[in-house]
């Protein structure tokens, strides 16, 4: 059996939640593997805001494109009728709520849904970019995240002390080991990865959870 890298395995679970129809933002980091594990029998619109509706999967030697690109500037494909727009048009799109679905990278998400992803105290900050203005116009925000940082310390935390870029705005938190649902500003453990328990779970998460009684393997 093929073994996957823990960030592939968190974009391969968050593909399986983008419904048919929907258009999608996929941030930095591991949401941009999300393009190579869509199901191909439904119709994605994936969007990217530095001006492109209609992006596809990674481009192979042969397709590679320097000008076509996504938010953070790495190499996309353009799927048959994509069509492309000024950055002030894309935000237009995303500020009036015509983004579905938004799956994003996180420093830190709290028990109640809040999220933090622009700034860590201390560093040099680059800017918010449009997470901001991403997660407020979404009717949906997955964030995709390993579960502890490069450093050990857990990211799914009580209450954020990074920066926020908002409250109570996360739907669906997906790690390498756990899938949890937001409901109510109150997690909810719905899958656990195999080989792990909940016990196991609770020694690197910080956050309070309520175990869904219909909890699943994956």
């Amino acid at each position: 059996m093929e073994t996957i890298s823990s960030k592939a395995k968190i974009a391969k679970r968050a593909a399986e939640e983008i419904k048919n129809g929907s258009i999608v933002n996929l941030g930095i980091g591991i949401p941009t593997l999300v393009a190579d594990y869509l199901d191909t029998g439904k119709e994605v619109y994936l969007h990217t805001e530095n001006g492109l509706l209609g992006v596809g999967p990674s481009p192979s030697e042969k397709q590679l494109d320097l000008e076509i690109i996504n938010a953070g500037k790495l190499p996309v494909t353009a799927q048959l009728g994509a069509s492309y727009f000024s950055s002030s048009e894309s935000f237009a799109m995303i500020r009036g709520g015509h983004v579905n679905t938004v799956i994003l990278g996180a420093l830190q998400i709290s028990e109640t849904g809040n999220l933090a992803n622009w700034a860590v105290p201390g560093k040099d900050i680059l800017g918010v970019g449009g997470a901001m203005d991403l997660v407020a116009g979404a009717k949906e925000v997955i964030i995709t995240t390993q579960h502890c940082s490069k450093d050990g310390e857990p990211k799914i935390v009580s209450e954020c002390t990074y920066p926020v870029t908002a409250k109570n705005i996360v739907s669906t938190l997906i790690s390498e080991y756990a899938v949890f649902r937001f409901v109510e500003n109150k997690m909810v453990l719905e899958e656990l990865a195999d080989g792990w328990t909940v016990e196991k779970l609770k020694e690197i998460t910080p956050a309070k959870f309520i175990v869904s009684p219909t909890l699943s393997i994956y």
